[in-house]
């Protein structure tokens, strides 16, 4: 039986079951308690902080409306508000229930049956929570624990990091760009190790002729740099560009600018490195996580995020509700006599996505799906199809490591899908 279907969740409400409905703040929370009829047994909203007194006190609250009515479980709803349920939902978890989450669009869409009105308060948006979980429209979130919860804030920490380190990196190609433009013609990446020594000592190109090609040559070999890189060419060619240079005339507010750009990339780097050696390290821990890496074209970072948003491989029976997990449902847009296009659902995870195009470039295996795909004489689909395609595969893949302990093959792997005569094999 599929319990995370719509009519199991119904089944799993009976006259036993008190159905709670919390609207989450940021400081305050309040709730409204239902039995499955939607007969209210709260006199008023319960209002609690978000803290632990707050937690003890709403927990206390349930439980004597529960004893009173004679309610053998408790299923607490609120809407995924943010980052404010997390703690909330994690503590509910540890006191053996299982919170659920409404759709915030569906809470947004519902809260006007009521009164014909769209207004939010504090009494109102419960009992539509209440009301949306007693319709079975909910869904049972996932709070990772252990070493699933530290990957997730690990890998979660390197998205954030790399974010701000692409801030970084497009601030100081900005300054560049204004002040220093032929910079970037020497260099074709600005954070080569030999320039960003030069930037460092003489940022405006009227300091670089200052410094000159053998002070410049001085200074990489001080830092030990060796190679073409380093050569008394590569610096005559930096300082013959900054001689000519169009740039903006720039003072000490300039100077100043570009080297806490520089320090706050750098910074960043250092960050990122931290950030990945750790998640590595925690990564390994996972059974079958080596094997999964041993896809050509997959590494460490899609590995760790894949564990990060999926967890615990065990809580799933097939990969096809990873797929639904992944936001790769298809979707179909019709009625009555109109037939629309079936599309892919985007509510779930990006982490397959993402790394499907590069993917399908280096694996050969999966670019030969890839073509197969978009050239087969029946149905051909077109490119986001196919790409969405080799993804479903590369997930029932990852799920057969993780829970097999398989060694991928991708020979096997065409000829599993298809047969020999419809697919190319791989080299």
């Amino acid at each position: 039986m599929n319990y995370n279907t719509q009519n199991a969740k119904i089944a799993s409400i009976t006259e036993k079951t008190l159905i709670v409905g919390i609207d989450v703040g940021s400081e305050t929370h309040y709730a409204r308690a239902f039995n499955w009829r939607n007969y209210e047994y709260s006199k008023k909203p319960f209002a609690f902080s978000n803290d632990e007194t707050g937690f003890a006190a709403f927990k206390k609250w349930m439980n004597d409306i529960a004893e009173k009515h004679g309610m053998e479980v408790i299923i607490p709803g609120m809407e995924p508000t943010g980052h404010y349920w997390l703690n909330l939902g994690a503590y509910l978890q540890e006191q053996g229930m299982k919170p659920v989450h409404v759709n915030p669009h569906h809470v947004k869409k519902s809260k006007e049956l009521d009164d014909n009105n769209p207004s939010k308060n504090d009494r109102k948006d419960p009992k539509t929570i209440a009301g949306l979980v007693n319709e079975g429209r909910f869904s049972y979130p996932y709070i990772p624990t252990g070493i699933y919860a530290e990957i997730r804030e690990v890998a979660s920490s390197r998205d954030r990091i790399m974010k701000e380190l692409n801030v970084a990196s497009n601030r100081i190609q900005r300054w560049l760009k204004i002040y220093f433009p032929e910079y970037l013609t020497v260099y074709k990446k600005f954070d080569t190790t030999t320039g960003m020594m030069i930037l460092e000592e003489a940022p405006l190109p009227a300091m670089v002729p200052a410094l000159g090609v053998d002070n410049i040559v001085k200074i990489w070999r001080e830092h030990k740099v060796r190679g073409k890189g380093a050569s008394f060419n590569r610096a005559k060619t930096l300082v013959d560009a900054a001689h000519d240079s169009v740039g903006k005339s720039g003072g000490q507010g300039a100077v100043m600018e570009i080297q806490m750009l520089l320090e706050d990339y750098k910074v960043k780097k250092q960050q990122l490195e931290m950030v990945t050696s750790v998640m590595e390290e925690l990564t390994m821990q996972i059974p079958n996580a080596d094997k999964m890496l041993s896809v050509n074209g997959i590494g460490l970072v899609t590995v760790a995020g894949f564990i990060s948003e999926v967890g615990d491989i065990s809580r799933f029976k097939n990969p096809k509700q990873i797929q639904k997990y992944a936001g790769f449902e298809l979707v179909e847009n019709s009625s009555g006599k109109h037939k629309g296009r079936t599309t892919i659902s985007k509510r779930g995870r990006k982490i397959i996505y993402q790394v499907v195009l590069p993917l399908i470039r280096i694996n050969q295996e999966f670019g030969s799906i890839y073509d197969y795909y978009r050239k087969r004489i029946k149905n051909p689909l077109k490119g986001r199809q196919a790409m969405i395609a080799v993804g479903c595969k590369l997930i029932r893949v990852f799920f057969a490591i993780m829970t097999k302990g398989v060694v991928f093959n991708g020979t096997k792997m065409i000829e599993d899908i298809h047969r020999p005569t419809q697919l190319p094999q791989a080299a």
